[in-house]
């Protein structure tokens, strides 16, 4: 979960000291070049699209959440919105439900509740996944915990079309695949019950997945 700091970040928060180092939990967002931003709170330490970045489109294997007029796409910590024909990084609306945790976040506990915060959001377990919440008012005092380790980041799979299926045809089948996942027993809360839901999915429409 953490990162090696990149040089110039380094250097930065050397500064920083320098200046009058900020509080152990301050809000430590620091703009690295356009487009992206360094999140420091709790030590996070990580870089993530700036609100407000449009992309073209949203990164492969991101999850849709949400229906209609409120569908969001959720990647890496990163929350996007169609925008036009691109896609913009937002910042997600309190209450949205995703089906797991971003690959990079930090425990905190909170009133004796357990609390999770990535990209500057935070979020609670419920029963259908993880909630978006609004910031805890103690958030300036919350204690990180000790998280294990996290399982081996699985490699993308190889996607073969056996039917000649286009690659626009492909996105299309494998973001619906991602959203028929989400709804099967368990897939919110086990990653490999998701996987193996899009694997089946994307069997049937004629993919072979390697």
């Amino acid at each position: 979960m953490k990162t090696l700091l990149h040089p110039c970040v380094a250097a930065l928060l050397v500064l920083g000291a320098a200046m009058g180092a900020p509080a152990a939990h301050a809000d430590v967002r620091v703009r690295a070049n356009i487009g992206m931003v360094f999140d420091g709170r709790y030590h996070h330490d990580h870089y993530y699209p700036a609100p407000g970045y449009v992309a073209p489109r949203v990164p492969y294997g991101a999850v849709g959440v949400g229906a209609g007029p409120g569908r969001y796409w959720f990647h890496g910590g990163v929350w996007y919105r169609p925008y036009g024909s691109s896609f913009r990084v937002v910042l997600p609306p309190i209450g949205l439900v995703i089906p797991l945790l971003p690959p990079a976040y930090v425990t905190l506990t909170l009133g004796g509740l357990p609390y999770y915060y990535a990209n500057g959001v935070y979020y609670q377990s419920v029963p259908d996944g993880y909630a978006v919440v609004a910031p805890p008012p103690e958030a300036a005092t919350a204690q990180v915990m000790p998280a294990p380790p996290p399982p081996a980041p699985r490699a993308d799979p190889i996607i073969y079309p056996r039917n000649g299926q286009s690659s626009e045809q492909q996105e299309s089948d494998r973001r619906d695949c991602n959203r028929w996942a989400t709804t099967q027993p368990n897939a919110q809360a086990d990653a490999s019950v998701f996987n193996r839901a899009v694997e089946a999915c994307m069997d049937g429409r004629g993919y072979t997945m390697k």
